[in-house]
């Protein structure tokens, strides 16, 4: 079961959306987050924070979960 994340603008970058689906508690995180952990955006592995979601992006964290964007 994917975790639906809404945002309300037409994107969102990677950094931006692991804090509001509570994945990182600080943006000042990411960086270490993603060095640590493997972050699949459709697929296919990220590790770009500045990397833009779209509605009906899916993002799949084997730490934490599977989530897709919604607007």
């Amino acid at each position: 079961m994917k975790t639906e994340v809404k945002i309300s603008t037409e994107y969102i970058t990677l950094g931006q959306f692991l804090k509001l689906a509570d994945v990182i508690q600080t943006g000042g995180m990411v960086k270490w987050f993603l060095s640590e952990h493997e972050v699949y955006v459709n697929g296919e592995l990220e590790e770009r924070r500045g990397r833009k979601l779209y509605a009906n992006d899916e993002v799949d964290i084997p730490a934490a979960g599977s989530f897709v964007v919604i607007t």
